[in-house]
């Protein structure tokens, strides 16, 4: 399936993007934002980042027809200072984050990110990781999967379904985890949703350790934008998003007992506001249902 980037136009209209500026996007995928990011420098820079390979190689061919600077890094966007750092840039204009999984990863049956398929459950969007999903559900105890499916996506009878996998093993291919569910759970909860959905999501979480890249990525953030700049984030769950609102929540936490200041409102150096998808994109973009943008401005 094409990957369809989600809220295109409300992150070009509300990233205020300027011809000479400096720009980010840490996750590029299959360059969805980045090309239209782009076709709006004239002189400008775009520098993105993603850990899969697989995407960087694929998009290099429609960013190159440009007078703008575009410069590429296979990294974790947790290391984004080391990785500025080595250019020489401190100060950027906007950053963007599309915290969701591309299409292209979740249509490879080679990856194993989807449930739909039965695939080799891998699920590492950085291919030179060690961890694999595979080696969750077949080397951890049944309390460390028991604490991964409720930590990373508050899945139901998480309890019941690591007994389950303990017992189970080995797993190898994700058909044999799905019929696993499928049988242990209640016929109603597998009716009502999918619970493979949310293992496999917390699965992926834990492979690619993504909550905590994400903490880090948002505590690097502040001290590299200029003034007028925006952070753009986009969330798909509640865990993500939970971690995007306490960290605009904590950019303007002042103790106004230590500062003697009158209210906390009064002195906000950042600003947010939020945006959904619109009918017509959910309509043309399934995955787009759940996303939600946070977009913060220094002030």
């Amino acid at each position: 399936m094409k990957h369809i980037p989600v809220l295109l136009d409300e992150v070009i209209e509300n990233l205020h993007i300027k011809e000479n500026g400096i720009y980010i996007d840490l996750t590029l995928g299959r360059a969805g934002h980045s090309k239209e990011i782009l076709k709006r420098l004239k002189n400008g820079t775009l520098i993105c980042f993603d850990k899969d390979i697989e995407a960087i190689n694929e998009s290099k061919d429609s960013l190159k027809s440009s007078n703008s600077k575009v410069i590429l890094i296979k990294s974790d966007f947790r290391f984004i200072l080391d990785e500025l750092k080595k250019l020489n840039i401190t100060k950027v204009d906007g950053i963007l984050a599309d915290l969701g999984t591309s299409s292209p990863q979740l249509d490879n049956t080679d990856r194993g990110f989807s449930y739909k398929e039965n695939a080799k459950l891998d699920m590492r969007m950085d291919l030179s990781s060690p961890l694999k999903a595979s080696d969750i559900l077949n080397n951890y105890s049944e309390e460390q999967i028991d604490k991964i499916l409720y930590k990373n996506a508050d899945v139901k009878f998480s309890r019941k379904i690591a007994k389950a996998i303990v017992e189970n093993r080995p797993f190898d291919y994700s058909n044999k985890l799905v019929e696993l569910l499928r049988d242990i759970l209640p016929a109603k909860v597998v009716r009502e949703k999918n619970p493979a959905k949310q293992v496999f999501q917390a699965l992926r979480i834990e492979v690619n350790d993504e909550l905590n890249s994400i903490k880090e990525m948002l505590d690097s953030l502040p001290q590299l934008m200029n003034k007028d700049g925006k952070i753009l984030i986009i969330t798909f769950h509640s865990k993500e998003d939970y971690l995007v609102k306490k960290f605009y929540q904590d950019l303007n936490y002042v103790d106004p007992i230590k500062a003697k200041l009158p209210t906390f409102d009064e002195n906000k150096s950042w600003s947010q506001k939020i945006i959904f998808p619109s009918k017509t994109e959910i309509e043309t973009n399934k995955r787009a249902k759940s996303a939600k943008l946070r977009v913060i401005t220094k002030l």
